[in-house]
């Protein structure tokens, strides 16, 4: 009895540490084996506004530099301007020696090598592409032209595009499933995700999306579900990763949901959501579905990735200029680095660079690292109750790009943020940008212009306050959100 005993524990403790070194982390199959943390791995955000990709060490925590890919304002402005615009999606080789970096306003992707920072390589493809990633083979970049309607298939070895993959329009993000059978592709602009044979590039099955905004989409190890948010409606859609690919789940999970990626560690497989809105990430088990965690994590929550062990994932604070490390055994923030303006993808690069330093071609964040951010709360708010929109500030010289993360509204109604010369939001307002909320509740409000040093201003008579309100321009009810003192 006893020998059967220790033979029991034997094989339950090597079990246990067959799955540990075998867990597998996103996007690899589960069969592949955990890589711990180490100085060669680095962590990737693409910055919208300063136009750069910042380089974090993920084991000590700190930013190395960023890879400068084009200038802010007005420089960008020109039409002899060669850099590239709104840095955006990010995506990686399977080997970890190349990213593909998407940016929007200038149509482009640009192939950079981890090891040496360089950009390789530059394709310009349609209007408004949004992410990229690699098949599992190494072989094909695919890119979602959210602005067309066609997902552009590049060859990754001369980064040219070769063919071209139609779909319902504005396709949001492709992934694969793990065995490199399967693309998936969702929907920005319509309701509809569709599985593609990446071997034929034909579409082979489709899910119907509970509401149109599809940003982001992330397929387990074990190659059974595909995850994606619905960043209009703040919920989160699971579906059968193989045929008929059936809808397995639908979770609320709060206004301006964004990303979505897999951890798997010791306590099983989850799925851990950045929830904009609410400025927090929330965790959910890929078995049943529950709610594990909700993890406070700074303003506007948007990329998220796992370490290649799956000890830690790492969150891109796009309303604050910074990157989140938290630990998924405890699920607490366990260190916050400064980086470039308004973060939107990350990635997680395991053995980036294998030789060397890795710091050639790095720049210091100069103005990428320059912003101001703000608060607004409803005017009813009780005492100490959390903003219901965060606001930032990115510096462009003299001028800056305004982003409200704005929240606690009605749905589907016309709002306007402007500036008041008076602290309660009273008096007559200067419009700012007029918006249409989703059916949250909550929207991504932009401007442009030397607004820091009018609500900055030392002097009264110039001082400004913001301020939402109710309508437009052309006609508006009283204040609904005051700035923050």
């Amino acid at each position: 009895m006893k020998r059967h005993f220790a033979r029991t524990a034997m094989a339950t403790a090597l079990a246990l540490t067959s799955y540990l070194s075998w867990a597998g982390q996103a996007p690899y199959a589960a069969a592949a084996p955990d890589i711990a943390i180490s100085h060669r791995d680095r962590v990737y955000a693409a910055e919208q506004f300063s136009n750069t990709v910042s380089v974090t060490d993920p084991a000590s925590n700190t930013l190395l530099g960023v890879i400068k890919l084009g200038d802010a304002q007005p420089a960008n402005l020109s039409p002899l301007y060669k850099g590239q615009v709104l840095v955006h999606g990010m995506g990686f080789s399977p080997d970890g020696r190349t990213l593909a970096v998407v940016s929007i306003g200038s149509n482009s992707v640009s192939l950079i090598d981890t090891a040496t920072n360089a950009v390789k390589h530059v394709t310009y493809i349609g209007r408004s592409p949004h992410e990229a990633f690699f098949t599992p083979d190494g072989k094909e970049i695919w890119v979602t032209v959210r602005g067309e309607d066609y997902v552009s298939v590049l060859d990754a070895a001369s980064g040219e595009e070769k063919s071209r993959i139609k779909v319902p329009g504005g396709p949001g993000m492709q992934i694969f499933s793990p065995d490199g059978r399967y693309g998936y592709v969702c929907s920005s602009f319509n309701p509809e995700t569709v599985v593609i044979g990446v071997s034929d590039h034909k579409i082979v099955g489709s899910i119907k999306q509970a509401s149109p905004f599809c940003p982001n989409i992330a397929a387990t190890p074990d190659g059974k579900q595909v995850w994606l948010t619905l960043k209009d409606t703040g919920k989160v859609q699971v579906f059968d990763a193989k045929p008929p690919f059936s809808l397995l789940k639908t979770l609320d999970t709060g206004p301006i949901t964004n990303h979505v990626n897999i951890v798997r560690n010791a306590k099983g497989s989850f799925a851990y959501v950045t929830i904009g809105g609410l400025n927090r990430v929330n965790v959910y088990r890929t078995d049943d579905f529950t709610q594990t965690a909700s993890i406070p994590v700074g303003n506007l929550p948007h990329g998220v990735w796992p370490s290649g062990d799956g000890s830690r994932v790492y969150v891109g604070l796009e309303n604050a200029d910074a990157l989140t490390a938290i630990d998924t055994l405890s699920n607490k923030v366990i260190a916050t680095i400064p980086i470039g303006q308004a973060p939107q993808a990350v990635a997680y690069v395991p053995n980036a660079v294998p030789a060397g330093d890795g710091m050639q071609g790095l720049q210091p964040l100069g103005i990428a690292g320059q912003a101001v951010h703000l608060a607004l709360k409803n005017v009813n708010a009780v005492h100490n109750a959390p903003p219901a929109t965060t606001l930032s500030l990115f510096d462009q010289g003299i001028t800056q790009i305004l982003q409200a993360s704005a929240t606690g509204l009605e749905p589907k109604q016309n709002y306007l943020l402007g500036l008041s010369p008076q602290a309660d939001g009273g008096g007559k307002l200067e419009p700012l940008s007029q918006f249409m909320t989703n059916p949250a509740g909550a929207a991504i409000v932009n401007a442009v212009g030397p607004i820091r040093q009018i609500v900055d201003s030392h002097h009264a008579d110039e001082r400004r306050y913001l301020v939402i309100v109710k309508g437009n321009a052309d006609g508006y009810g009283k204040p609904i959100q005051i700035q923050v003192r």
